[in-house]
């Protein structure tokens, strides 16, 4: 497990250190069919604002050319405060002119096996299969909770959830609302490149606990399954 962790005195140094690399990073893609996996939380908020603060425009025109999934969200309808998908249209999408072909939202309104089985096939579609079975996402963007989950894979969720080798499924939250969509834990190992921002001092712990070998479940089940992931931390406030 290669794991890089990137430390900072604040939340907002932590979203501008993490956006200037997603500029950098998403300028060596340019011309290719590029897949990233967004998150939602504050933090990502934050992020999406240092994005449009400090993007030039060719860095705009290579973000312009990137497919736009989510690693979570919840079952709401686009235009509710709650949706991950109307977070990012507000704070990176509308900015950055996306054009509306490159978002792939998950479709919340919908029953969740339904919308579960939507977004798998889309992804499929522009992503390539890797031994398994699982559609490659060229980079995974993560939150964590302070109980240390990731996407919507929380602690004490039933074996079926933690076992699941699809590409999406329905989950149930810890918060409200409790009805969400995530990406599966083999999902977040066929990544190619996995981001986390861990913004506050309340997920310090959790965070040593997962990069010290706690894999029963959230970030350290993640870690564990892959060969590379970076983490920006911040030990200043914020929560995801």
């Amino acid at each position: 497990m290669a794991t890089q962790v990137l430390s900072f005195n604040t939340d907002a140094e932590l979203a501008q250190a993490a956006a200037l690399a997603f500029l950098h990073w998403a300028m060596t893609r340019r011309g290719q069919t590029t897949t990233v996996a967004l998150a939602g939380g504050r933090i990502t908020g934050t992020f999406y604002d240092a994005i449009v603060a400090h993007v030039l425009p060719e860095q705009r025109a290579a973000l312009q050319g990137l497919d736009y999934f989510w690693g979570d969200e919840r079952c709401v309808p686009p235009e509710s405060a709650d949706s991950n998908f109307k977070l990012a249209q507000d704070r990176l999408f509308a900015p950055l002119g996306i054009p509306e072909q490159r978002k792939h939202r998950v479709l919340g309104e919908l029953p969740p096996m339904e919308a579960a089985a939507r977004i798998a096939e889309e992804l499929a579609q522009f992503a390539p299969i890797v031994p398994g079975e699982h559609p490659r996402l060229d980079l995974v963007l993560l939150g964590m909770g302070e109980d240390g989950h990731v996407a919507s894979l929380f602690p004490n969720a039933p074996a079926e959830v933690g076992e699941s080798r699809a590409i999406y499924l329905p989950v149930i939250g810890h918060k409200p609302p409790p009805q969400r969509i995530s990406l599966s834990y083999p999902q977040l190992h066929a990544a190619a490149d996995v981001w986390v921002l861990v913004a506050g001092a309340g997920k310090l712990a959790p965070l040593r606990d997962a990069l010290g070998g706690e894999c029963s479940f959230g970030l350290g089940r993640m870690l564990a399954g892959r060969s590379k992931t970076k983490i920006f931390e911040s030990v200043g406030h914020g929560s995801r």
